[in-house]
């Protein structure tokens, strides 16, 4: 499991951003040519594993995880970033299969011209886990 799973998997489950999103428009990696718009593409920046001193079941671990807006208008972008932040902002608990998770707000980032004329903007956040080793 990775932070990128744990953040992609919370924001299609969040009901007042996937009325604004569809849930197969959010996606991890790259967007696809012809995404519809408004769209969110979840990505890992870095992973810092705590190394284990002796054997466990469980891997602590820190990831950026950076989500991207993609949008046809600078108020469905603006609005995505709101609904990110309300989805992920300051949760804790167990999600997709990964224990006593946290996450951070880790900044947002510029307003950028997309692709096609399209808005783009994103955020980042700090997720701690720990996983399976």
């Amino acid at each position: 499991m990775s932070g990128v799973e744990i953040i992609g998997a919370l924001l299609r489950a969040y009901e007042p951003l996937t009325a604004l999103v569809l849930p197969a428009s959010i996606k991890a990696g790259k967007l696809p040519d012809g995404v519809a718009l408004p769209a969110i593409l979840v990505r890992s920046v870095s992973v810092v594993d705590r190394q284990r001193l002796k054997r466990g079941p469980l891997i602590r671990s820190e990831e950026r995880v950076s989500v991207a807006v993609r949008a046809a208008t600078y108020r469905d972008q603006k609005a995505a970033i709101r609904l990110i932040r309300a989805c992920c902002a300051g949760l804790t608990g167990d999600f997709s299969g990964c224990f006593r998770v946290s996450i951070l707000t880790a900044g947002t980032g510029p307003d950028v011209g997309g692709p096609a004329n399209s808005f783009e903007q994103t955020q980042d956040f700090r997720v701690s886990f720990d996983a399976a080793a």
